[in-house]
């Protein structure tokens, strides 16, 4: 059975991307390792601690700048975080400064918002009914 065990997020600084993710999103490191000129820098879920790593990866090909530009140009997430209420969770991440780019928004069966991770993306926050 295939599963999901690491996934990425092109961030334009490491130690800043770690500093938000932990700081304000309240994931946790989970791994730290030199790779190259950069770091094998993950993150996970304080909930799920053994769960879905989130690699915090360097945005180091010109494609991937691009594609990132390009996304947040149309206002398009670049991946999406499950919670449980989406309204509190808003409230309290711009408690801490976070820059929301939709506010939250309930389309009937799910409960969307969209933020600014401070390293070149937008972020969605969802919650199914």
């Amino acid at each position: 059975m295939i599963r999901i065990e690491l996934t990425s997020v092109y961030v334009d600084d490491q130690e800043k991307a770690l500093a938000f993710y932990t700081g304000k999103l309240g994931f946790r490191k989970k791994t730290d390792v030199p790779a190259g000129g950069a770091r094998w820098l993950t993150v996970v879920s304080p909930a799920d601690p053994d769960g879905v790593e989130l690699l915090l990866e360097p945005t180091g090909h010109p494609a991937a700048g691009v594609y990132k530009e390009a996304l947040v140009a149309d206002g398009i997430p670049f991946t999406q975080f499950a919670v449980d209420d989406v309204h509190a969770e808003t409230e309290r991440l711009k408690g801490l400064g976070v820059v929301f780019t939709q506010d939250s928004v309930d389309y009937g069966p799910v409960v969307v918002a969209v933020f600014d991770d401070t390293c070149g993306n937008l972020i969605q926050l969802a919650a199914v009914k």
